[in-house]
């Protein structure tokens, strides 16, 4: 095939879309490990060498992918008006995008240095960053732990959530409100603020 039969293909022309969207598919399936630039090409149904043009290679794929995750997680969290919300925010993305979830935080299998990403990255940061300086009573001088804190709960039970390890602690609850639950717990019921008994 031809790129301009390609092209022909994707009559709107978006055929780094179609291949980001294939590679979802199988990295939800079978893993980022599974993802071969020649396997996304024939499910995209051009030649083998049209998603090269784009992404370079596999890591450029799978870095590109990541990017786009972040991308919609920084989204995601800047939505949430508190600490507590952008905790559940956290829990829902890794929810609806498993695929970049699973991407997202292998540093190894992408190119750390692409701006892309990076942008993407501190976007996110900081909208986690924001949330844990927002929340009332949040300390002030440790703020960089805090977030640890705070990226620790939300991203620990996301991952046990994806790994069918929480399925029978939630006692059918749905997951999100599962984690406000917890962080109502360990952390008070008002927006993450510590309760003094």
């Amino acid at each position: 095939m031809t790129s301009e039969q390609a092209e022909r293909t994707y009559h709107h022309g978006d055929l780094r879309r179609a291949v980001l969207a294939a590679a979802e598919e199988v990295i939800r399936a079978e893993g980022p490990q599974a993802l071969s630039l020649r396997d996304l090409a024939r499910r995209a149904g051009v030649s083998h060498a049209a998603p090269a043009h784009h992404f370079k290679d596999r890591t450029g794929l799978l870095t590109a992918f990541a990017a786009e995750g972040w991308t919609l997680f920084a989204a995601a969290l800047q939505a949430a008006p508190d600490l507590r919300e952008r905790g559940v925010a956290y829990v829902r993305f890794a929810r609806e995008h498993p695929a970049h979830f699973q991407v997202m935080f292998q540093p190894a299998l992408l190119r750390t240095e692409d701006p892309a990403l990076r942008a993407a990255t501190a976007a996110a940061g900081e909208a986690l960053r924001a949330g844990v300086a927002g929340a009332p009573g949040a300390d002030a001088t440790r703020p960089r732990l805090a977030g640890v804190a705070a990226w620790s709960l939300a991203h620990g039970f996301a991952s046990l959530l994806l790994s069918d390890n929480l399925d029978e602690a939630l006692e059918g609850r749905a997951p999100e409100e599962a984690f406000r639950e917890i962080a109502g717990l360990l952390f008070g019921r008002e927006g993450g603020r510590t309760v003094e008994p």
